[in-house]
């Protein structure tokens, strides 16, 4: 038999016990319909996580590769005085949005400094052409940058609640509700019990008084047969 609450076996109880078994049946259908768009909206997001870090790896083999040529025609010091001050800086704003109750952020990006995407705080002279088509092609990927973060924290954040809502409906399911049914039928069992045992007695108390008044109805009528003689 399954484990039961230590509780009176009382109708009162029975009555708390069901209203119990029946919150919990009710939360446990809301839990696994939320778990199952949590689901649903992870497994969408991890997709687009993955057509979206294809993308960033891509471009930044090639940044990567630009670097290198760069370095390798310059030389690493005038690559590293060529970069040493930036002409832009980048301000990252920072909201938040309810998906299925999580809280996942929103990132957005804006670019402060020199106006135009391809303007350089180095001399052209110096540098080779390779530096600057890498610094281009940074200058484009920082957006996709900043929407792989967001997604990443967002299936972060999605799956680490999937496994919270599996744990609860799990718990709901093995555990609680198991428990609330086996102490409904504990609690039946013993009232059942307690009815049988009282209409036992009912009937004995039954069977005792109409044997007294048999016997008082016979000795009534010893008395009428003693006095008519």
């Amino acid at each position: 038999m399954a484990d039961t609450y230590n509780v009176n076996p009382t109708r009162m109880e029975l009555k708390k016990m069901k209203i119990r078994y029946a919150n919990a049946r009710r939360g446990h259908k809301l839990l696994k319909d939320k778990r199952d768009g949590l689901m649903k909206q992870f497994l969408e997001t991890v997709r687009q996580n993955k057509e979206l870090r294809e993308k960033v790896e891509n471009s930044l083999a090639g940044v990567y590769g630009s670097l290198s040529i760069a370095g390798a025609v310059s030389g690493p010091a005038v690559l590293e005085e060529s970069l040493m001050l930036p002409g832009k800086e980048g301000k990252l704003d920072v909201r938040y949005r309810n998906v299925m109750s999580v809280t996942v952020p929103e990132f957005s990006l804006e670019i402060l400094g020199k106006d135009g995407q391809d303007s350089y705080n180095y001399g052209l002279a110096f540098t080779s052409g390779e530096l600057d088509a890498s610094l281009s092609q940074m200058n484009a990927l920082l957006e996709d940058l900043v929407a792989l973060a967001q997604s990443e924290k967002t299936v972060q954040l999605l799956a680490q609640e999937i496994e919270k809502t599996r744990r609860r409906v799990n718990a709901l399911e093995y555990i609680m509700i198991p428990k609330y049914l086996a102490t409904i039928k504990s609690i039946k069992m013993k009232l059942d019990e307690n009815d049988r045992g009282n209409t036992t007695r009912l009937m004995k108390v039954k069977d005792m008084m109409l044997k007294a008044q048999l016997q008082a109805g016979k000795s009534d009528e010893d008395e009428d047969e003693t006095c008519c003689e």
